[in-house]
């Protein structure tokens, strides 16, 4: 049986490569499902040209029309919805549930910036020269690169071009290898909304092929990069030699913490919710619990009971609660992750193995007491269904035990007492923190982004990521005689 091609966008128009490239359903690795092109360097450069013309295009058109344009491709995206969703199951492996929800999030977040284009975009200051009215104005930069990962394949380009559309840049989109299919599918909805040509370009290809085009033309203005920390600390390095506007969001290691007062039932509802969506392959997912002693055996007899309730199985599968994983190869770094642990001297309370047919990526939800915070488990990102639980003595133990890490993205507490929320909320420092609620599920208008080694300092979503994708000119104009 032939397998499908999905051809990419450039300058408007729709074409295919010499070479494809395979991509693969989580839950069944056997064959490809779909193939896309794989770009050559000079077709990269190629791209370059026509966003380059694009960017002269979409800046001279006018915030109203742009608002429009990015309107409609909101409506395309919910129009659309069904088909999408069923693309991000398949390359992600992600439940279907989860994939409606994200396809409905990548519509607000076009929605969202087609309103706050038609707001100010500037202010006046006072002049100390008489006759004279000084100001602002926010202009856009350029071409700005755009490069996503695979654990949100359509949420995560919708987060950077949604802004970045909205500001009047052009966008080049460098779509992960494993989901490139969910990028693709983004950039046709705003080409069907009649985006100019060349405001959205889609990048396909082998990395090692075509870094070099991809990250080193002179004419990229900004690079967004979400992904691991190896790769966006080189690209900070590599682009600060030229002076190119870096935006990251790395890796996490998120806290949540369940003190002796809080409500144990919901607690644990929220951590397992947090901890297991996504089969954990999301950056704000939960993957430290740390439990007050008094409460600490209550707390882990809850989590092994709603932890075993949860349905492994394929994304498109009625009742299925937690998909594969993306790779076979993530899969077993996941299971190394938790053998390491355990030689380290970590307990399983459930789970540990993997799980559902062998053609496919599953690791069954795993929970982990014992852990100290001299294991690398308490420390090192993984990225999968792995949950890590770490008795603590009271909120003073509790903040340092949070703030602890090299990451500093996400972190929640459980608690009834309203001082203990305000002291965490204070000296938690992560760029998100939650009470009584889930590390993960910011909205698209909340500023969004870590601290440390979480990424850097530019915040995605809300107003607030319209800084990174926009330069600030001064302008004073006389009028006086």
């Amino acid at each position: 049986m032939s397998v499908r091609t999905m051809e990419t966008l450039a300058g408007g128009r729709w074409f295919g490569a010499e070479s494809w490239i395979d991509v693969y359903d989580p839950a069944d690795v056997r064959t490809p499902f779909v193939r896309v092109p794989a770009l050559t360097p000079a077709q990269v450069t190629e791209v370059y040209d026509a966003a380059v013309a694009g960017a002269a295009v979409w800046r001279a058109t006018s915030a109203i029309e742009r608002s429009k344009i990015l309107a409609k491709a909101a409506v395309l995206l919910r129009v659309r919805a069904a088909e999408i969703a069923d693309a991000v199951v398949t390359e992600n492996g992600k439940t279907l549930a989860e994939a409606r929800v994200e396809a409905e999030k990548a519509a607000d977040f076009f929605e969202y910036y087609a309103g706050i284009g038609r707001q100010e975009y500037g202010s006046l200051l006072h002049d100390v020269r008489p006759g004279t009215r000084a100001g602002f104005q926010r202009e856009p930069l350029g071409v700005v690169l755009a490069i996503t990962p695979w654990n949100d394949p359509l949420i995560t380009p919708a987060r950077k071009l949604a802004p970045a559309l909205a500001a009047g840049n052009a966008v080049v989109l460098k779509p992960a290898g494993e989901t490139p299919t969910s990028g693709l599918h983004l950039a046709r909805a705003l080409h069907d909304a009649g985006v100019p040509a060349g405001v959205i370009n889609v990048v396909t290809g082998r990395s090692a092929e075509i870094s070099g085009a991809l990250l080193d033309d002179p004419r990229i203005a900004a690079v967004s990069f979400t992904g691991g920390n190896e790769v966006g600390e080189a690209l900070r390095v590599r682009l600060a030699e030229r002076g190119v506007r870096f935006q990251s969001e790395l890796g996490g290691k998120n806290a949540s913490v369940v003190l002796a007062d809080a409500n144990l039932e919901k607690a644990a509802t929220l951590v397992v919710a947090a901890s297991f969506g996504q089969a954990g392959q999301r950056c704000t997912a939960t993957s430290r619990v740390l439990v007050d002693r008094a409460v600490h055996e209550e707390f882990i007899a809850l989590l092994r009971a709603k932890v075993a309730a949860l349905r492994v199985g394929p994304g498109k599968s009625e009742g299925t609660n937690v998909g594969p994983l993306v790779s076979p190869s993530h899969r077993d770094s996941v299971l190394a992750h938790i053998a390491g642990a355990v030689k380290q001297g970590a307990r399983v309370e459930i789970g540990g193995e993997p799980a559902g047919e062998p053609t496919g990526c599953w690791v069954a939800p795993t929970v982990l007491a014992g852990i100290t915070p001299d294991m690398d488990l308490w420390r090192d990102e993984v990225f999968g269904p792995v949950l890590a639980v770490r008795v603590i003595d009271g909120l003073d133990e509790a903040i340092a035990a949070v703030n602890d890490s090299r990451y500093g993205l996400a972190a929640a507490v459980f608690t009834d007492s309203l001082a203990a929320a305000h002291r965490f909320l204070a000296e938690a420092d992560c760029g998100q923190v939650a009470v009584n609620t889930t590390t993960s599920g910011w909205d698209v208008h909340q500023p969004f982004g870590g601290f440390r080694d979480s990424g850097s300092p530019f915040k995605e979503q809300g107003a607030e990521a319209l800084r990174f994708y926009t330069k600030v000119k001064t302008f004073a104009i006389a009028f006086g005689g």
